[in-house]
């Protein structure tokens, strides 16, 4: 099994702690950056960074679809790290000043992918599809913190 690594990121008009304290909460503005191919979204434990424990479906594709219960860990200042009970992924959201007023907010996810030929259409073409579902949350999550 390869590494598949899908990575995206933004230049937001927002400072970096309000940026992250958005994406760190998860009671109430999370749920509101996910697009449509997020379904099924609670909070189970916490709802605020670390430690908190959320599930939501993710349909990457027509025929794929992750059922995910992501534990949330603040490995570092300005750093989500989102690990699935039900898989390898993890996801890594960091969050540093860019300027003033502005913050980089760049989100990478990470898993062990298929071996073989479903493998390697894997590891072609399923970054690219979450790095455009990553650009919608990211699009949103600016939205949300530029008002």
């Amino acid at each position: 099994m390869a590494q598949v690594e899908a990575t995206t990121e933004r230049i937001v008009a927002a400072d970096a702690e309000n940026v992250f304290d958005a994406l760190a909460d998860y009671k109430d503005t999370r749920a509101k950056l996910l697009p449509g191919q997020f379904s099924e979204y609670q909070v189970r434990e916490g709802g605020d960074g670390e430690g908190t424990l959320v599930h939501w479906r993710l349909q990457a594709t027509s025929k794929r679809v992750r059922d995910c219960l992501l534990e949330v860990t603040e490995p570092t200042d300005g750093q989500l790290v989102e690990k699935d009970r039900n898989s390898s992924m993890v996801t890594t959201w960091t969050v540093t000043p860019a300027g003033e007023g502005r913050s980089r907010v760049v989100v990478t996810t990470a898993w062990n992918g298929a071996g073989g030929i479903g493998g390697f259409f894997e590891r072609t073409f399923a970054p690219r599809g979450l790095a455009r579902i990553y650009d919608e949350v990211l699009a949103k999550l600016a939205a949300e913190v530029e008002k």
